[in-house]
């Protein structure tokens, strides 16, 4: 290896460990997480935060992550409650470790209830298992139970909700409150009862939990709005809960601050599409709240489990940056010739084969970055992942290098457009962001044009592709014929 590829490498990696030192500081760095209160085994309250896990798929780790940042951050607010997770017993038994000892959540394991409305025509198979949160009603050793799902981020302590009654829950949509969190009184009548209700198939709207509840407490609506007693007495019956206490995120991008009139602004709640949960590295910053969710995991669990992938991954770009440079053909001694019909199908073949390459370096490192990872570090791993690559089709086929990163320029620009902290309100950024991608299409279009034109250019060049049965020219040849 040369001096400037010396040189080079040694600067991606001082870059490299200045962003993780920067952004995350030694304990990241390391991969130790710091020691934390809530590591302490559980102590027993009369009232309960709780949240349900199940096996569902390939998103199960992802799930798991959030409920222990969920479960540290309510440690952190001192609730003075137990965290219990209700597990099915298909969870991995490493990961109930780590709720109980390292979280100090009390697990119930529990098995899955059947879904009798799998069969109905709008079902969503993600929601197969959602009924296990029927098993809340079953916890009959706590006076009120708070379940809650994966994806709260609480932002300041709300035991004030177990003074409410025996069911309470926000409606967050004007005709049916939200199953995301609600308060509940245990009892295990209520529970037959529910159990009951699905062996006999009662009406569920969607067939998961928010439309079997909804359809077993049908006249919430109609009920008082909750007001916690001055004097910490418990209410009886039903109601209503402000709309604070479960804040939708997307009335947060409207105006891009909070306006909720009603309740305390407690606590966030991230309906709507799956792969925009906060956790993901993603979701900001294409959805401003994702970094706040990130910036309470960051204080709380820490990231020391995909640090090894994150530190692995950028070596194997940086060996391979390094390689491409070293290996790079040198071409600059390349003659035309004429082509004939079996090489222009090659040819053909080959442009197809280049074009995809240069899709694939932008779309492969999207797949292999880890999906919790924090937002800062999952796109610098994925800008750097895609330029690497780039890289290697740039040297591979002689592509002008401007015209091939002009995309990669552009998702950048693109992340600093939907990252600018200073709009007024979201229709603003909205536009700005439709602004930024009009001005960009054409220079998208102009290095289409240009990467083909190259790589038309290129393949016609006998050292780069020699007729068949030909050998190529000796070194030194230059010669246009």
């Amino acid at each position: 290896m040369g001096q400037k590829e010396n040189k080079i490498v040694g600067f991606m990696r001082l870059l490299l460990l200045l962003v993780l030192a920067a952004k995350y500081g030694t304990t990241l760095v390391s991969g130790e997480e710091e020691p934390a209160a809530q590591a302490s085994p559980p102590q027993k309250h009369k009232n309960a935060y709780a949240t349900m896990m199940y096996m569902r798929g390939t998103r199960d780790y992802e799930f798991f992550v959030g409920i222990r940042v969920m479960l540290r951050s309510l440690a952190g607010l001192h609730v003075d409650a137990d965290r219990v997770v209700i597990a099915s017993k298909d969870v991995p038994v490493s990961w109930v470790q780590a709720l109980e000892q390292e979280d100090g959540a009390k697990v119930v394991s529990v098995e899955n209830l059947r879904n009798p409305y799998r069969d109905q025509s709008n079902f969503d198979f993600r929601f197969k298992l959602t009924l296990n949160k029927l098993y809340a009603w079953s916890l009959v050793e706590y006076d009120r139970v708070v379940m809650l799902d994966a994806d709260n981020l609480f932002l300041q302590k709300t035991d004030e909700l177990f003074q409410c009654g025996q069911f309470c829950a926000v409606f967050i949509n004007p005709c049916y409150f939200h199953t995301g969190l609600f308060v509940l009184q245990p009892s295990k009548e209520v529970f037959n009862d529910m159990v009951h209700e699905l062996e006999i198939g009662r009406e569920n709207p969607d067939g998961a939990d928010q439309g079997f509840i909804c359809s077993y407490y049908p006249n919430l609506l109609d009920r008082p709005m909750f007001h916690p007693p001055l004097n910490g007495t418990k209410l009886d019956g039903t109601y209503r809960l402000p709309l604070g206490y479960q804040m939708d995120a997307s009335y947060y991008y409207l105006r891009l601050r909070w306006s909720v009139p009603c309740g305390p602004n407690s606590v966030i709640t991230f309906p709507g599409a799956p792969l925009l949960k906060p956790w993901y590295w993603w979701s900001w910053p294409v959805l401003p709240l994702g970094i706040s969710w990130h910036e309470q995991r960051r204080q709380t669990l820490g990231y020391a489990a995909e640090m090894p992938v994150v530190i692995i991954q950028s070596v194997i770009y940086l060996g391979i940056l390094a390689m491409t440079r070293i290996a790079r053909p040198n071409f600059s001694k390349l003659c035309y010739r004429r082509s004939d019909k079996n090489i222009f199908l090659i040819q053909t073949g080959l442009k197809m084969i280049a074009v995809w390459s240069i899709l694939a370096s932008y779309v492969l490192p999207f797949f292999i970055v880890p999906h919790t990872v924090h937002p800062v570090l999952g796109w610098t791993l994925y800008l750097f992942g895609s330029f690497t690559l780039c890289s290697v089709a740039i040297n591979t086929f002689l592509l002008p290098m401007i015209a091939v990163l002009i995309l990669w320029i552009g998702i950048f620009g693109s992340l600093l457009v939907m990252a600018y902290p200073w709009y007024p309100d979201g229709v603003v950024r909205a536009l700005a962001v439709f602004g930024y991608a009009f001005c960009s299409a054409p220079f998208l279009w102009i290095s289409i044009v240009k990467i083909m034109t190259s790589l038309q250019v290129s393949l016609e060049r006998e050292a780069f592709f020699p007729k068949l049965g030909e050998s190529a020219p000796p070194s030194g040849f230059n010669k246009l014929y």
